[in-house]
Order: structure tokens, then C-alpha cells, then sequence
């Protein structure tokens, strides 16, 4: 038997903080080298962390990062062990995504990443080079410093692998795996036995299936052992890494890291037999021939050996059942994590939300006191970094720390109810449930005496005051008026946040916390629109093309409401997902009023009630969440246009509707969209979940300006609609048996197919 133990890392890296990341590389190397293991895989671009995005254009950026590889390489860490580290090299006038394997003080080899990451969150070819020399091994000279540190002036440079003594070992990177031929294939028939995979790769609802697979692919029909160590956290922006490092042989995972954790460190560790691995490979007649007319792929030899011989001091690693949480599950801890991270990172002392008593709100509420829930646990369980994150934040004295998660709530989350005269009693008294169980110190505020002096002075100035629809007033003034109340709301949450805390002593600030959802940000549902000067401004900017025009357009389009918060964490998530999520988080997380709160219907609460009108966003919007879900899928995760959506929603909902009425569907929802589009440009960072969240930044690239009649689009629609029309095609045909046509992955008129969706987008 050739015994190896192997250990893989999720570390919480922050993006530019070397000092931290180079602490948490280190603490990661000394738990693997204290269990006994020969290899210790650590994430993607570790040493700088993956997310620093623009910064890798900056020579700093590189030369920190070898500085970072030099201290590493001048102690003891590498003694005995290989490691390999992720940062970024400059080879002659190249950027490359590197992992620099090393061992025993010297850098071994250098392997640039040869196929990157460039689409959906990832922008790698905007920093890096992909290394497009394939089958060739270069020699890189070390930077001066360098070479002179490790007394060593060259390393080989290039895609190949390792051949010790007694395996082969080689790196895949993140992006790498995933391609339609991967390097694994070719590697294992040229006999690499182990397989490194540092990866960069961030949650996103119902997607750790899809990784999880592609290990055990790798594997199960080639042999191998794979590694994948994954960042796990906030590095700085909208993602969070879910970590869930693990170790797969032969198809069988044997050990599996958390998706969800505080901690800044998690080693995971596995004792392999690699006979396990020949013996498979021998076995299949498939893989001798194929290996027997292999393209050969270059090596380098490192005069070790890593295996240990047969022995029964330990066991080796057995197959284990993989950790999969559902996603109510993820909503509660994902967005939990990053909050945390970003709380203890950013300097302030804690959260103020505008919880209003609705799903949307009173679901970030339940996030913030499942993070407090953690934060009392990781406690529990020894954290001493959690605990002196909480220390100071909390700002506790005398040696206290927090040991329930109510009593740190209440230091760290404030809530404030903003009613109205539009306001009912059930939804104030929604919020402070809701606020009682999870801990905030909630405040409730009447903003109306605010609102009336806003309208008394907008009198003063045009001797005109704005009357509801409701009191005969006309659609700007019933517009108008609720806009008002929206703003004010979110010009008192950012006063409360910079204030209460001058209130009650302490120092510092809180961040406000933003709640709308993805389905809102795609129909733009976050302030109410003018239809009627909207359209007229934008056929005069079509006329005229001048920026006075423009200008007037945007003045026109008001955005800027109680949407607008700091950050946002289910700015990302469906109003369906969000729905079971307070269900679960009722029995779950200990917060029973939830279960009202997901019964009522959802409403805005900006115009006054009548016995016969009650104000819903359903009705507001002119379509259903559930609707706009598969709106969303369609556009962004299956690139439908206007026409291919239509025709993709016949043969979804053709048995309830007819052509025409899905055209109608169609032209609306794209109408409002291309409406709403400029308002992406400013969305509140959002935590990212989902794949076809419109965020403007970096996920959803496309203009904001539309001519929103769509006229070319339409016209097509309407002529399919008089083809189907006269004849008589039958619509409700399945799509299955239609190629290039969606299947029940898309989601249909229901809630459960529309807000399920496709359990594995994005990678």
C-alpha cells in the first residue's frame, strides 16, 4: 500500500489584506502539518485574495504577493510538505493566475492557469493571460529578491505536473474543471495520481450539487485523488465564497469541509491508498488503451517521497455521505456569514434595518439574528477570533462576551418601524414580534407630521397640495405622494444609523440594511414610475438626442428610496425562495411570528385602505412574483430576447393562455424592465444567490437606455401571434420533445416550478 495523507483549506481571505491572508496560509500549513499530512492545498490567488478585481493591474499587487511567498519560503513551513500557493505572476509582459507549488524551501514549479473564468460574476481576462503554450515547460527567473532569498534563479513555468519517487502530482484550477476537455483527462492517462484544484468559487442557491458532481466525475471513471480547497466568506464584495473543501478518490468523497462557517480556517484532512487508485485504472480496459496512445504532457521530477508504507496507526479515510443543505438553509447561513464578515471588516457596530412587518424585511431580520445565533455558537465552540470579533463589536467591558444570541442583538441591530397614516396595525405589530423574538432594540416611529411638512412647503410653493387617486386625485399625484413617504424613510434610516449609537454611548456607526428582492430589481418595483411623462421624455430624447433631454429624463424617473440601504443581502434572492425560507426560519431559527408574516399578502402600504381597496404589489406591478421568476430566468440565464421568450412561454403556458395574451405578458414585462433598467446602475450591493440577478456592476452587463417600445421586437411577436393564430398550432405541446425549447427547469404558472428553477446554473 502507498499511504498519502492530504490536506485541503477553506480560508477566509480579504481581498488586499495581506498580513491577514499570510496569517491564515500559515495557520492553515501548521494544522496540515500536525495531522501528519505530505500536501496542503490552499484556495485560488490566495495570497492576495480573489477578489481584488482591478488591483491585479497594479505592479504592487505582484510584488506584494511574492514578498508574501518569500517570508513563507525563508521559514520552516514547507519543510516536508508540498504546498501549493495561488497569487499572480508577471512573466515578461504576461499576467498569469498562478499556483506556485513549493516544498522543502523551493519552488518546485510554477502553473499558470490555462483556461479562465470569464463570464457571470468573473472577469479573469480582463487581469490575466491565459497560458496558451499547452504542452511546454519554460524556465521563469525569479525576481531578484527572490532568487537571492531561495538561492534559486529559475523555476519551470507552464502546464505539466510533478513526478515524485512514488506519484505524480499535478495542479487543475477552479475554471479548469469545468471545461468541455478538461486537463484531469489527459493528466490521469499520463499517469498523475493526485490532482490539486484551488478554486475561487462563490454560493449561489442549489449550486454546490453541480461542484460536488464534477468531482466524482473526475474520478469515478479515470481514478485519482482530487483535492478542492475553495475561499469561504466575504473577501470584499458581493460574493460569498461557500467554501466546502473536500477530497474525492475513485469517485468517493472522503472528506468534505463546511459550505457556511465564521471561521477564518478549516483544514480538512484524508489518509488515501493510491494502489486504490492503479488498481482502478488497471482494471478498466478503456483507460490502458487510451493511456497507451496518450499525448505526452511535460514533467518536472522532484527527488521525494510522499508516501508512507502500509501501516495501522490510522485509518484510511472512508467514503462519507456529502453535506448538502437545502435552500432555505443556504438563505439563513450564506447571507448570515457575509453580513458578518462585513461587519467585523468594515468598522461599523452594527445593522439598522427598516423593518416594515413584510416578507422582504422581516426576512433580513431573521438573517441577522441567524448570524447572531452563529456568532454565540462559534463562541461556544472556542472560537477565539469570532469571540474577539464580538468583543469589539459589541463593545462589552470587564472580560464579558456574548453567550446569547438576543443579548448580542440587541447590541448590535437596531429596527425601526416607519408607519403612516397608510399603515395597518397588523403589520406594526408584525415588526415587533418579529424584533421581540430575534432581540433588536426596535424603535417605532410615526414619519407623518415629516411628510406633511414636505407637502405644506410643496403648497407654500405652487398653492397646489397632491391628493391620493383614492380622493380624486390623478396618477403624479397619487405617485408623487407615495414616492414622498418612501424617501423619507430612507432619509431617517440613514439618520438613525450615524445617531443611535451617539444615543446610547457607543461609538461608531451602523450600516442600513436594504430588502428588496431580485424579482423587485427586475421589474424595478423599488419607487413607482410616471408612465405617462416617462414615455413622453424619452420619444423627445429619441427626437432631440440632446443631454438636456437625457438629464430631464433621469430628473423625471425618481429612483433613490427606502430601497436604497448600504448593503443589501437578499437583493439577490426570489420572493418565492424568500417564502419558504420564513417558514423554515419559524420552526428553525425560533422566530414563530415569521409564520404570519409569510401568510399575509404583500403590500406596499403607501396608499390609504378603503373597505373596498387594499393596496397589494402584485396588482401593482401587473404581474406575479411567480411570473417574474421565470421572466428572469428566461432573460438572463437562457439569453432569451423578447421573441424567443414568447416563444418559449407558448409551450410553457399555452394550455391556460392564449398567444395573445403571452405577447401581452411578454411586451409588459419587457416594457417595464427597459424602464427600470437605469435603476440597476445604483442598487444597493446585494448579496449574489442567484443567477439571474439583474445587478448592474459586474453580473448583468447591458445598457440602460431602451427605446422601451421595443418596435422591431414587438412586430415580430405580434406576427407570430396572428401565424398561431390562423393555424391553430397546439400550444401546450410538451416541451420536452422540442429541441431548443426549455424544459420544466424554467418553471411554469406555479409557485413551486417558478421559484425552484434549475437546482444547477452557474458554476
Amino acid at each position: 500500500m502507498r499511504l498519502l495523507k492530504v490536506a485541503t483549506c477553506n480560508l477566509n481571505q480579504w481581498a488586499m489584506d495581506f498580513d491577514c491572508n499570510l496569517n491564515n496560509i500559515k495557520d492553515s500549513i501548521s494544522r496540515a502539518k500536525r495531522a501528519g499530512a505530505v500536501i496542503r492545498l490552499g484556495p485560488e490567488l490566495e495570497i492576495t485574495g480573489y477578489g481584488c478585481e482591478d488591483h491585479f493591474l497594479e505592479l504592487d499587487t505582484v510584488t506584494h504577493a511574492w514578498d508574501c511567498l518569500k517570508q513563507i519560503l525563508a521559514g520552516d513551513w514547507t519543510d516536508g510538505i508540498l504546498c501549493s500557493f495561488g497569487m499572480p505572476v508577471i512573466r515578461e509582459s504576461e499576467r498569469y493566475n498562478c499556483q506556485v507549488l513549493c516544498m522543502n524551501r523551493k519552488i518546485i514549479m510554477i502553473r499558470p492557469k490555462i483556461w479562465l473564468a470569464n463570464d457571470g460574476n468573473y472577469r479573469e481576462l480582463r487581469w490575466f493571460t491565459a497560458w496558451k503554450q499547452k504542452y511546454q515547460l519554460v524556465d521563469f527567473q525569479l525576481p531578484p529578491h527572490v532568487a537571492e532569498a531561495l538561492s534559486q534563479k529559475t523555476v519551470p513555468f507552464g502546464y505539466g505536473f510533478i513526478q515524485f519517487l512514488d506519484t505524480a502530482v499535478a495542479a487543475e484550477v477552479c475554471e479548469e474543471l469545468f471545461t468541455p476537455v478538461p486537463p484531469h483527462a489527459e493528466l490521469a492517462l499520463n499517469g498523475v495520481e493526485v490532482f490539486m484544484n484551488a478554486s475561487g468559487s462563490h454560493h449561489q442557491l442549489r449550486k454546490l450539487d453541480l461542484r460536488m458532481r464534477a468531482f466524482i466525475g473526475a474520478t469515478n471513471t479515470r481514478g485519482g485523488v482530487y483535492m478542492y480547497s475553495n475561499q469561504q466568506g466575504c473577501d470584499g464584495g458581493r460574493l460569498y465564497y461557500d467554501g466546502c473543501c473536500s477530497v474525492v478518490v475513485n469517485g468517493d468523497v472522503v472528506a468534505q469541509g463546511s459550505q457556511f462557517s465564521l471561521k477564518d480556517v478549516e483544514v480538512a484532512v484524508a489518509q488515501v491508498d493510491l494502489d486504490a487508485v492503479a488498481s482502478l485504472r488497471g482494471s478498466i480496459s478503456s483507460f490502458q488503451e487510451q493511456a497507451s496512445c496518450k499525448t505526452a504532457v511535460s514533467y518536472v521530477t522532484a527527488p521525494y517521497k510522499l508516501c508512507k508504507p502500509f501501516h495501522l496507526e490510522e485509518p484510511i479515510s472512508c467514503p462519507l455521505k456529502i453535506k448538502y443543505h437545502v435552500p432555505e438553509e443556504e438563505i439563513a447561513f450564506g447571507p448570515a456569514c457575509w453580513l458578518w464578515d462585513y461587519l467585523r471588516r468594515s468598522g461599523a457596530s452594527g445593522f439598522l434595518l427598516p423593518l416594515s412587518g413584510g416578507a422582504d424585511s422581516s426576512s433580513v431580520a431573521a438573517i441577522i439574528g441567524c448570524m447572531c445565533q452563529l456568532v454565540v455558537k462559534e463562541i461556544e465552540n472556542g472560537d477565539e477570533q469570532v469571540k474577539t470579533d464580538a468583543i469589539r463589536i459589541g463593545q462589552y467591558t470587564d472580560g464579558q462576551f456574548p453567550t446569547e444570541s438576543k443579548e448580542f442583538a440587541k447590541r448590535v441591530f437596531y429596527t425601526v418601524y416607519m408607519g403612516t397614516e397608510n399603515s395597518s396595525e397588523a403589520t406594526r405589530t408584525r415588526a415587533k414580534k418579529l424584533a421581540d423574538e430575534v432581540g433588536s432594540w426596535h424603535l417605532d416611529v410615526r414619519i407623518d407630521s415629516v411628510i406633511s411638512a414636505l407637502l405644506t412647503l410643496f403648497q407654500t410653493l405652487t398653492g397646489k397640495r397632491p391628493r391620493y387617486k383614492l380622493d380624486g386625485g390623478s396618477n403624479a399625484e397619487n405617485l408623487g405622494l407615495q414616492n414622498i413617504q418612501a424617501r423619507i424613510r430612507m432619509v431617517l434610516a440613514f439618520m438613525f444609523a450615524s445617531l443611535m449609537p451617539w444615543v446610547h454611548g457607543k461609538s461608531g456607526f451602523y450600516l442600513v440594511l436594504g430588502s428588496s428582492n431580485v424579482d423587485e430589481a427586475l421589474r424595478g418595483y423599488l419607487t413607482k414610475v410616471i408612465d405617462s411623462l416617462y414615455g413622453s421624455a424619452m420619444d423627445l430624447f429619441f427626437w432631440l438626442n440632446s443631454a438636456i433631454n437625457l438629464l430631464l429624463m433621469f430628473f423625471i424617473y425618481f429612483k433613490y428610496d427606502c430601497s436604497s440601504a448600504d448593503i443589501n443581502p437578499i437583493g439577490s434572492i426570489s420572493k418565492t425562495d424568500l417564502r419558504a425560507f420564513l417558514r423554515w426560519a419559524a420552526v428553525h431559527l425560533g422566530y414563530p411570528s415569521l409564520t404570519e408574516v409569510e401568510a399575509a399578502p404583500p403590500t406596499a402600504e403607501l396608499e390609504p385602505m378603503r373597505s373596498d381597496y387594499t393596496q397589494l404589489d402584485e396588482v401593482d406591478m401587473g404581474m406575479t412574483y411567480e411570473e417574474l421568476s421565470v421572466y428572469g430566468r428566461l432573460r438572463k440565464i437562457f439569453r432569451c430576447g423578447p421573441v424567443s421568450m414568447f416563444k418559449n412561454l407558448c409551450f410553457k403556458w399555452g394550455s391556460k393562455l392564449t398567444p395573445s395574451e403571452i405577447a401581452e405578458k411578454v411586451k409588459f414585462f419587457f416594457k417595464y424592465y427597459s424602464i427600470n433598467r437605469h435603476k440597476m446602475t445604483v442598487l444597493t450591493p446585494s448579496y449574489h444567490a442567484e443567477s439571474y440577478s439583474p445587478d448592474d456592476n459586474r453580473f448583468d452587463l447591458r445598457q440602460f437606455l431602451y427605446n422601451t417600445r421595443w418596435p422591431y421586437q414587438f412586430r415580430k411577436i405580434d406576427e407570430l401571434v396572428n401565424e398561431l393564430n390562423g393555424t391553430k398550432v397546439p400550444l401546450a405541446e410538451s416541451a420536452e420533445n422540442k429541441p431548443g425549447i426549455l424544459s420544466d427547469q424554467v418553471g411554469g404558472m406555479g409557485v413551486a416550478a417558478a421559484g425552484a428553477g434549475n437546482p444547477n446554473v452557474g458554476l
